[in-house]
């Protein structure tokens, strides 16, 4: 079911933001703000608290708002906490909600529908919603998780091979979130979202290198060389899998389409890759 949305869409109630201190929320709650809307940015340190572990948090964030921005919680718990989430959201006159979702699980879904679980709890609310799924960050690289072997060792070692990812801004999906968290014409909708083209990740680190100025490599691995690599650094095994499981589908190509997304969404083409390498500190490695 989707709904269509009421004119206090646009009234000076706050937008939710979950994951508000986040490298996704944090820049959805400054480009609201820098559109005229009030964000209520929630986390489990900030001003406004929130914790999918502890329901109890949940109502007084949500009090008043009249969209969310759900990013949930990655563990197995997230489909029937957002379940929940959604239905108390409802309760309070929450019009609209906004999932950060990921298109690697429509792309890897084998029939389970595992990976989709949340944003199945989402469509199936009866609220109006979008779900965004997004390619892999450009940020990644300089953010979490990458920044600390990448910008700190200079080196960046992953099973990727050959394989092409279409990253995408994190500026373009804070802009795309945002207008669907407060136009209206995007209630139903799936975007995904990536640039305008494909790089191997080591074409990728030669572009930060260049822009860098400093020498900063790749290291394909081996399946095999990955998970030695994971064990000895203390990753559990179940979250090594996990990643392993992603790249490999990196390197399959699997990632390699371009998104129509932010062209659906906003009107006009993607940032290219080379717009954050050209906006970036790179001697400021950041968590």
């Amino acid at each position: 079911m989707t709904n269509t949305t009421s004119s206090s869409a646009s009234s000076t109630a706050p937008v939710l933001v979950l994951g508000g201190t986040g490298k996704t929320g944090r820049r959805v709650a400054a480009e609201l703000t820098r559109r005229g809307h009030t964000a209520r940015p929630a986390s489990r340190r900030g001003d406004t608290r929130f914790d999918w572990s502890d329901p109890d948090t949940w109502e007084a964030a949500i009090d008043g708002a009249r969209a969310v921005y759900l990013v949930d919680s990655e563990t197995p718990e997230a489909p029937d906490q957002v379940r929940a989430f959604v239905r108390l959201a409802a309760d309070q006159g929450v019009e609209r909600l906004v999932l950060l979702s990921a298109r690697v699980w429509e792309e890897l879904d084998n029939g389970s529908r595992e990976g989709l679980a949340v944003e199945d709890a989402v469509t199936g609310s009866g609220l109006a919603w979008t779900i965004l799924r997004p390619a892999w960050f450009a940020q990644n690289f300089t953010e979490a998780p990458f920044v600390n072997t990448l910008l700190t060792a200079g080196e960046l070692r992953l099973p990727t091979g050959e394989g092409r990812e279409a990253f995408v801004d994190l500026d373009d999906l804070a802009e795309v979130a945002a207008v669907a968290l407060t136009e209206d014409g995007h209630a139903g909708q799936k975007y995904v979202l990536s640039g305008p083209r494909a790089l191997t990740f080591g074409e990728a680190v030669a572009e930060i290198s260049a822009a860098a100025g400093r020498p900063l490599t790749f290291v394909a691995l081996t399946d095999e060389e990955y998970l030695a690599e994971q064990k000895a650094a203390g990753v559990p095994q179940e979250m090594a899998d996990l990643l392993l499981y992603l790249f490999q589908h990196i390197r399959a190509d699997g990632s390699a389409a371009i998104g129509d997304g932010v062209r659906r969404a906003l009107g006009r083409e993607p940032r290219d890759f080379s717009v954050y390498t050209g906006g970036t500190d790179f001697s400021a490695p950041r968590a």
